[in-house]
């Protein structure tokens, strides 16, 4: 593995960098202290500017090369913000605020853009200007759009923008990624069925919501199997269920549901809304009931540019040697896919190894990722900002 000798110098370093943000997790826009400590650090590397509060708690830090006779600038991004789970892992560097832990690897990709700021910072060897930003709200705030909506891309002339998650399961050091979608779009539904209560022996006196909402649930499983072509990929799942009854011989008057649907086709995206909320108001109208559905956008399809997917997979290729071109897209989503839509670019999976799955209150980042991920930063920098002879 062709890494930086520079980052096997720094590990120490990025590493302890690493374990105080696992240390004092923060969630949601919520990052202060992360935000601080990244913003001081990005100082203390000579970054010309740093800049806070885009997108309420994000930090742009700026480091120029040794030229500008392109004018030309790209953005490099990673996510600060943890997750509301309590941690098991037992490490030393184990979460000291109770109910929240980095079980996403967000620490991780943080100290990597961190250690790619410091060298890039001390080499200069590059020309134009690289853009750190460093993004809250990714688990479910939508950070990223928060930022584009702010004026990051404008404002720091950013042209393209490039970022990388940890892959549990995928060796250490290695990269995967593709042209086109790689990232489901997350869409959420919020369904309430109001019927007519009453006891369990008299079911005919009453209209039965827990009925009407296990034929919803049923019925909206055809979504996927009937009404979506079966080469798209498409999956739609309720995942919390709850009646206002907590009696066995009790038929609740309302049950409220909550689901997801996630997809990588425009289309497909808009077909499965349609017939979600079809299935839902006319399945309750058969059984007598009413119901109320609220069906909220969440992230885009996170789409690779093709041309961009192929210069992270360079320098990707000049640290590990070979790199998967063609990995197969994944439903998670994920908020970069904002900017994304705002400029071209590409995200790039890095892996992890033998860990738990993210979001498992057993993972953790593995830290021997740090050197692969700070170098194919840095390649990126290098090979799309030639410097001058």
């Amino acid at each position: 593995m062709a890494v930086r000798n520079r980052f096997a110098e720094l590990l120490p370093e990025i590493t302890g960098w690493r374990h105080d943000f696992h240390e004092n997790p923060e969630i949601m826009y919520e990052v202060h202290r992360t935000a601080a400590r990244v913003a001081e650090l990005c100082q203390s590397f000579g970054c010309d500017e740093v800049v806070t509060g885009i997108g309420r708690t994000g930090v742009v830090a700026l480091i120029r090369g040794k030229s500008n006779t392109s004018g030309r600038v790209i953005g490099l991004r990673a996510d600060m913000d943890a997750l509301p789970i309590h941690e098991i892992t037992g490490a030393v560097y184990a979460s000291k605020t109770p109910g929240a832990m980095h079980a996403c690897g967000h620490d991780g990709h943080t100290s990597i853009l961190l250690g790619a700021a410091k060298y890039l910072a001390e080499t200069r060897n590059f020309d134009g200007t690289v853009a750190l930003i460093f993004q809250p709200a990714e688990e479910g705030g939508a950070g990223g759009k928060a930022m584009v909506d702010d004026g990051l891309m404008d404002r720091f002339g950013i042209q393209e923008v490039y970022g990388l998650h940890n892959a549990p399961g995928l060796p250490v050091g290695q990269f995967a990624l593709r042209p086109g979608p790689l990232m489901a779009s997350a869409d959420e539904f919020y369904v309430k069925v109001t019927g007519k209560g009453g006891h369990a022996a008299e079911p005919h006196r009453a209209v039965d919501t827990t009925l009407v909402a296990c034929h919803i649930v049923v019925a909206l499983q055809s979504v996927v199997s009937r009404n979506i072509d079966p080469l798209d990929s498409v999956v739609v799942t309720v995942g919390s269920f709850k009646t206002d009854s907590n009696a066995s011989n009790v038929i609740a008057n309302t049950v409220v549901m909550e689901g997801t649907v996630r997809t990588l086709d425009k289309d497909a995206r808009d077909l499965a809304q349609k017939r979600v909320c079809m299935i839902v108001k006319s399945t309750a109208e058969a059984f007598g009931a009413e119901v109320e559905i609220d069906y909220r956008r969440g992230y885009p399809v996170t789409v690779n540019a093709p041309e961009n997917a192929e210069y992270a997979a360079l320098a990707a290729e000049a640290v590990a040697g070979s790199v998967d071109r063609d990995v197969k897209p994944i439903m998670p989503a994920e908020d970069f896919s904002y900017m994304l839509e705002a400029r071209p670019g590409a995200y790039i999976f890095l892996g992890n190894g033998d860990s738990a799955m993210c979001h498992h209150p057993a993972y953790d980042f593995n830290d021997e990722a740090i050197p692969a991920g700070c170098s194919f930063f840095v390649n990126l920098v290098e090979q799309r900002l030639p410097a001058q002879k």
